[in-house]
């Protein structure tokens, strides 16, 4: 304790230059607080010493100096302490001296512990101490606790220090808070690139060739991945499956659950269950498999080029858009509840026939719920105009006049939820 007592103000100054200099360097937080620590006592004298993290819940700001029970003290750097006293610790926003000070954000000296009210006995050595707030961004986001066996140990010139101290090791955390944050920021990034690249192979790589027909689709995703899916299966020569869902819930979750349902769908197909039988097979899967707050919206149908029928179940999916030659349109709302919601849920077969000159139209949600800068929804009635005037286009070609559509419609900003279209053009 008496190597820092011979110190003038100027020495300790340049003491806490070097201690900053020195701690800057490292990016790893322990390290930061341990090298802290270290030097700590080369400055200003102390018999037991710690640097604790407030961990809330929320915000501090948003309860503004009222007391938050979800706000705890976490170790990050102790010196001069039995291990026992510190399990026993556990003091939360407003207990002890510790939380007065993060609660009011004031540096605090006690000349004699036993005479203040707010102490809580962890060192029975201890007689004095000092304690001051580590703040940033105008929150305290932690304290520098200092405690000695003598009365009387600190003075003003040792709070001004410390304070300078903790201001710097307050740019110090949060400068070491923003590096984690950026690694973390960058492995999300990486791992959201593989589920991209992962999610691009389960769509088909190619529209499918069936005579008579012209069949196009493709998926705009508002993020890296999508929750919404289109697939279609060669069932026989004459005949495909058709299928497109949409997730519920955005981003890596929602494309998991896509390739959950893309398995299940590709493997009752196979199998060769009609299209309201492999709805209920999968319903039951998802049900089993998947949280109770998710949900898909799927329409599967198979599509007879020689018969010109479509044999469909719909699952609480976007009813199709069945447009004839002359431009005049209906949409076939027949269908059941999405897929994973209730266990024993049953699924029917519907059947529609598909003339020359006809045009179907499978979307998601992300088209009819894109809204302008007006909050006004581009509804079925625009989607419905749209393909009119567009009608006359190949089907590929009637995907791009949409989704331009859209476009203007928001006036550049795109739909915010993800946007597919599955378009079956009679020949």
């Amino acid at each position: 304790m008496q190597r820092a007592a011979g110190l003038s103000v100027v020495d300790k100054l340049r003491m806490l230059l070097d201690i900053t200099k020195t701690i800057s360097r490292s990016l790893d937080l322990d390290e930061v607080l341990n090298l802290v620590m270290d030097t700590l006592d080369s400055l200003i004298p102390y018999d037991a010493a710690g640097i604790y993290l407030v961990k809330c819940s929320r915000p501090m700001t948003e309860w503004e100096g009222e007391l938050d029970e979800t706000c705890v003290f976490h170790t990050e750097a102790v010196r001069g302490y039995d291990i026992a006293d510190l399990q026993e610790l556990r003091l939360k926003m407003g207990e002890g001296l510790i939380g007065h000070v993060a609660l009011n954000g004031k540096p605090f000296i006690s000349d004699d512990v036993r005479k203040e009210p707010r102490y809580i006995n962890a060192r029975a050595r201890t007689h004095s101490e000092m304690v001051a707030p580590i703040i940033s961004n105008n929150e305290v986001i932690g304290v520098f606790d200092l405690e000695s066996d003598e009365l009387n140990a600190y003075t003003k010139d040792d709070l001004d220090v410390l304070m300078l101290l903790s201001s710097q090791v307050a740019i110090i955390i949060e400068k070491v808070m923003l590096h984690e944050q950026l690694i973390e920021k960058q492995r999300l990034e990486t791992q959201l690139e593989v589920a991209r690249q992962v999610q691009l192979q389960l769509l088909p790589p190619r529209d499918p060739q069936l005579e008579g027909f012209e069949i196009s689709a493709y998926n705009f995703p508002t993020e890296e991945v999508s929750g919404d899916y289109y697939d279609w299966v060669r069932i026989y020569d004459d005949q495909i499956g058709v299928v497109i869902a949409d997730v519920s819930g955005k981003g890596v979750p929602a494309a998991l659950l896509m390739a959950f349902l893309r398995a299940s769908l590709r493997a009752a197909s196979h199998i060769g269950y009609a299209p309201h039988i492999s709805m209920s097979k999968v319903n039951y899967l998802l049900w089993e498999s998947i949280e109770r707050n998710q949900f898909v919206t799927a329409f599967y149908g198979i599509l007879d080029a020689t018969n010109r029928t479509l044999a469909y179940s719909n699952a609480g999916h976007n009813p199709p858009l069945l447009m004839d030659a002359d431009g005049k349109a209906r949409f076939e709302e027949r269908g059941g509840v999405p897929l994973g919601m209730f266990r024993d849920s049953r699924y029917y077969e519907y059947f529609a026939t598909i003339e020359p000159g006809q045009v179907l139209v499978l979307y998601t949600d992300g088209v009819t719920e894109a809204t302008n800068p007006s909050s006004e929804d581009y509804g079925r009635d625009r989607l419905v105009d749209a393909f009119r005037r567009g009608r006359h286009l190949s089907a590929r070609e009637m995907i791009d006049f949409i989704h331009n559509e859209v476009i203007t419609w928001t006036e550049g900003r795109g739909a915010t939820d993800d946007v597919t279209f599955f378009i079956v053009k009679a020949l």
